[in-house]
């Protein structure tokens, strides 16, 4: 993975981070909620109880694409877990569950950064000497100065995500172009994969499940197992849960996000802002 001055500088500049931060006092409105993209959205069964991770074809297009034809397949109903480790990520998707599998569609492009257009597509929260930090649903990103587009032909400027805890990446061998089905769920945040694996969607409920899921470097028998993996928009409706979460281009998490910002200073961590889930009347899409 390339690991260029600007994703050092950004690691370099939240690694003092302490896992505590300051907010309004005054709790989020109703209107600062949003439903859950249904259509970009899998809802993820196991044995240990349910995830649900919303995902962002802006961030990963291919990759989004690839989890939801598999999920429709049900090529991922009774995959277990066989590579977990404590304080990293949970593994997932190999038909084999050794490591070395994988479906029989292509392998995929690496999609370790993206492009966007600046105060449209990503929802900036704070100004760092490199760029801004902002966030895509509810993935943090790190973009380049919103300037950089009067410079491009397309007007747009490149970001790329963050692997905060919750963040599902797809697995890949060592070539970079050799993702296929196999992915990740992250147990807690690690930036050295920032660049280095394509992050394309974030668990919104159930990160508790993610750090129940039995450890092991292969995980010995039993391992844990998902019974079903669907896209949340072809569930039935009277099985399909309703959610709303935090609308992170709401003026009320951007407030949220200012005090963290002056409370922590230099070490302010965006993985670390709360984004909460409640139940909702409906889901988008």
């Amino acid at each position: 993975m390339r690991r260029n001055a600007f994703a050092a500088a950004f690691a370099s500049l939240i690694a003092a981070f302490a896992p505590a931060h300051a907010a309004p006092a005054a709790g989020p409105a109703p209107a600062d909620f949003r439903p859950v993209d249904a259509a970009n959205t899998v809802v993820i069964d196991t044995n240990q109880g349910r995830v649900v991770v919303e995902l962002y074809p802006l961030i990963a297009p291919q990759s989004v694409a690839r989890i939801e034809t598999l999920a429709r397949q049900h090529f991922y109903d009774g995959q277990t877990f066989f590579r977990v480790i404590d304080g990293f990520m949970d593994q997932t998707g190999d038909p084999t569950n050794t490591g070395q599998g994988a479906s029989t569609l292509p392998n995929l492009p690496a999609e370790f950064d993206f492009r966007y257009t600046p105060g449209r597509d990503v929802s900036e929260v704070s100004a760092i000497p490199e760029g801004m930090v902002g966030f895509v649903g509810a993935l943090p990103v790190v973009g380049q100065p919103d300037a950089m587009a009067d410079l491009t032909a397309d007007g747009k400027v490149r970001a790329f995500a963050l692997f905060c805890p919750g963040v599902i990446g797809m697995a890949r061998a060592e070539a970079p172009d050799s993702g296929n089905s196999q992915f990740f769920l992250m147990r807690a945040e690690n930036l050295g994969l920032n660049e280095k694996y394509t992050a394309f969607g974030r668990v919104i409920a159930g990160e508790d499940v993610v750090r129940k899921i039995k450890t092991g470097d292969p995980v010995a028998d039993p391992r844990d197992v998902m019974a079903t993996v669907r896209v949340l928009a072809d569930m039935p409706p009277d099985s399909r849960p309703s959610l709303e979460i935090l609308d992170t281009s709401s003026a009320y998490f951007r407030s949220v996000a200012a005090a963290a910002r002056a409370a922590k200073k230099d070490a302010f961590d965006p993985c670390a802002l709360d984004i909460p889930v409640r139940p909702g009347g409906g889901a988008a899409g």
